[in-house]
Parts: structure tokens; sequence; C-alpha cells
């Protein structure tokens, strides 16, 4: 029995030598030790002359941080050159070293070092389950198992690419309004300290009572000057205590994707269609690579993205598990459409569930593309007009003084 020792973190190494055309030759590469470099250069016909740790930048700049952007086209990658008939280490060694992130850089030659130590892709990718999650593991274990690798890993290339612009779209049509919003209130906040203050010592030269409208704004500017520290503060304190919890807490978690889904126009139409479209781009493409389909329900709730379809999801695993259809199973969750549900009897009648399943995800996701693209033009000029509003409030607050004054002289 071999003792497991646990894998020392990538260094990285700077390093001269000489050729075997004499030529004198640089550059840099990860490794675990300068003994383990000097070993790899003169594999490579290099005869080293002098390897160092690279220096560290002098304000200790950070790793760039492995998104899944990353991880998508880390996969199509991979599929590209196992296609092209490159053997899967160096393919991994030619993708890392090629990278332009140093953490992702690092993350595939320490799956390469598994690889070649004898460990399976699927072992390997398993080690590092923060960028590699089980749906991604099951895919390349039925690929290794099946022999046809490198075909799925195209069709995880495609699935992450697809989910990851589904996500994009929504993440655009959340985002848009709540930076109006955000911007809306830096404004006003910036009137109503430095602005309305001028106008209000204008004012106490009138010697008359001012319009109702124009001495709330006062009052309201008033308590900004006295009070902006705890506006801000509580502001601050309610950002920090959301992401804290959204990061921490799975019931905070339940909540808000239970309250987003019944947010007029954003959850119908987008949120609802987006997470019908990832449960059947992810189902069908585990389908397709031939998984048990209790076992895909599993994976496919947690990709789901949101709380209220995993656990519907998971009761269609259990309802499947006991002999039920799928289709009978989905009806019994009331959140599936009727024509989603048609489309899944189908291919289980003719056995082409995956196709109809990838049918159903391009017709929703080309829905929440519309539809966001409709939010973003309708958004558009109520934005404008929200903004005209709260400024143009202010505006002739403050001005209507000086017009009941004019229609006095």
């Amino acid at each position: 029995m071999v003792a497991s020792v646990e894998k020392e973190e990538l260094i990285q190494f700077v390093w001269e030598g000489v050729d075997k055309n004499g030529k004198r030759v640089k550059g840099e590469q990860p490794g675990r030790s300068e003994t383990l470099i000097k070993a790899e250069l003169r594999r490579q016909g290099i005869k080293p002359v002098k390897v160092k740790k690279k220096p560290k930048p002098l304000f200790g700049a950070r790793k760039k941080k492995i998104t899944t952007k990353d991880i998508a086209v880390f996969s199509r990658q991979l599929a590209t050159m196992m296609s092209a008939g490159v053997p899967l280490v160096q393919a991994f060694d030619i993708v890392g070293r090629g990278h332009e992130n140093p953490s992702m850089q690092e993350l595939i030659l320490s799956i390469k070092d598994d690889v070649e130590g004898g460990s399976t892709l699927t072992e390997a990718l398993r080690k590092h389950p923060l960028y590699f999650d089980e749906l991604f593991c099951n895919l390349v274990e039925a690929g290794e198992q099946a022999g046809v690798l490198e075909v799925l890993l195209h069709k995880i290339a495609e699935y992450k690419e697809k989910t990851e612009s589904l996500k994009a779209k929504v993440k655009k049509a959340l985002t848009y309004p709540a930076a109006v919003v955000v911007v809306a209130f830096i404004v006003t906040a910036i009137l109503l300290i430095f602005v309305v203050p001028q106008f209000e010592e204008l004012f106490k030269g009138f010697g008359a009572d001012l319009p109702a409208f124009t001495q709330l704004v006062i009052n309201l500017s008033r308590f900004m000057q006295d009070n902006w520290y705890f506006v801000f503060g509580g502001i601050g304190v309610a950002i920090y205590a959301f992401i804290y919890f959204k990061k921490r807490s799975l019931a905070f978690n339940r909540f808000l994707d239970r309250l987003f889904l019944r947010i007029p126009i954003i959850g119908p139409q987008i949120l609802h269609k987006s997470a019908i479209a990832r449960f059947a781009r992810t189902l069908s493409t585990m389908s397709a690579a031939g998984v048990p389909l209790v076992e895909a329900l599993e994976s496919v709730a947690g990709a789901s993205g949101n709380a209220v379809y995993s656990d519907a999801i998971l009761e269609m695993r259990e309802a499947v598990s006991t002999g039920q259809q799928l289709q009978q199973a989905m009806r019994q969750t009331s959140l599936f459409p009727n024509m989603v549900i048609q489309m899944i009897a189908i291919g289980e009648e003719s056995g082409s569930i995956d196709s109809m399943l990838s049918k159903v995800a391009d017709f929703y996701e080309e829905e929440v593309d519309n539809a966001v693209d409709s939010l973003s033009s309708l958004m558009e000029p109520m934005i404008m007009a929200f903004l005209g509003v709260v400024v143009g409030s202010l505006v002739v607050a403050m001005y209507l003084p000086i017009f009941k004054l004019g229609a006095v002289v």
C-alpha cells in the first residue's frame, strides 16, 4: 500500500540554459522544486545553467481568480486537442502552459501531474471540486468508461458555453435596473447635501413662507446633512450583511430564489424560463452521455441555479426511481409548462429524450434572450423618466419660491 502524499503547491521558476545547438535560451516554468525543473529541461535537450524562483512583485499582486468562463474555455481547448489526436497528458501540457491566467495554469498542470501519476482524469478532476462540479466529473467519467472522452468533452464545452451565455443574459437583466437605482440615489444624495443648502441660504432673505414641497425637500436635506454617515453606514452594513448571508446561509438563498421568481416581468419572463432552459440543457447533455436518468437528475438539481427548481427536480428524481415516467413526475411539480411536458413525453415514447430536451433548451434560451432584449428596450425610457422625475422634482422644489416671488413682484 502506497501512502498518499499531499501535493505541494506549484512554484514559478525562471531559468537559463543552453540548447542542443549551443544557443543560450531562457524562460519560465512552474514546478515543485529546482531539481525537477532541471530534470525537465534536460529531458527537453536543454542544459540548465541557472534555475531560481521567480521573484514576487513588490506589492504582492494577487493571483487572478479562476472563473467559470476559464473552465468553459479549458473544456473546449482540451476537447479540440483530443479530437486532433493529441494524447491527453500532452494536451494538458499545451493548454496549461499556454494559459494567460497563472492560477488556471497551476490548476491544469496539477491535474496533468495526477494523470501522469496514474490517476484517471475523473479522479484528478474530483480533487478540485471548487472548479469541477459533480456534473462535470460525472460526464467525464461516462466518457472515460465508454471510450468517447473527446466527444463528451465537446458536449461539456458546449454545455458550459451555453449556460454561461444564459447566466450573462440573466445577470444583465438584473444588474441594469439595480445600477440605475444606485446612480439615482448617489445623484439625489449629492444634491441634498451640497446643492439644496445653497438654495436654503438664498431663501432665508425672502421673508415669506416657502411652498410645502420646497420645505419638504429642505427638511430632507437637513436630515441628510446631519445623518449622512448613518444613512451611508446603514446601506454599507446592509450590503455587507446581504453578501455575508448570501455566501453562508442556505435558508437565505432559498428565500431569495423564491422572492426573485415572484418579481413582476423578471420572474416569469426571465428567471423561470432560464431555470427551465438550464434544466433541459443539463439533462440533455447527461442523457446523451448515457448517464442513467435517476443519477442524472441528482446532478441536474445541483445545476438548476434556483432552490425552487432544485427541490422540484429532487422530488422528480424520487418519483422516477419508483418507476414513474419523467413527464408524469414533471407534471406533479406544477413548475413546467405543458409544452415542455409534452415534448418530454414524445421523447420518452420515441427514445430520443436527449434531442427533445435539447430542442426545449434551445427554445427557452431564445425566449430568455428575447425577453432580456425586450426588457432592456422597455427599461431605457422608463429609466430616463425615473431619473428625470427624481432630479427634476428637486430642481422644481428649489425654483418654486423664485417663481412665487416673481409672481408677487
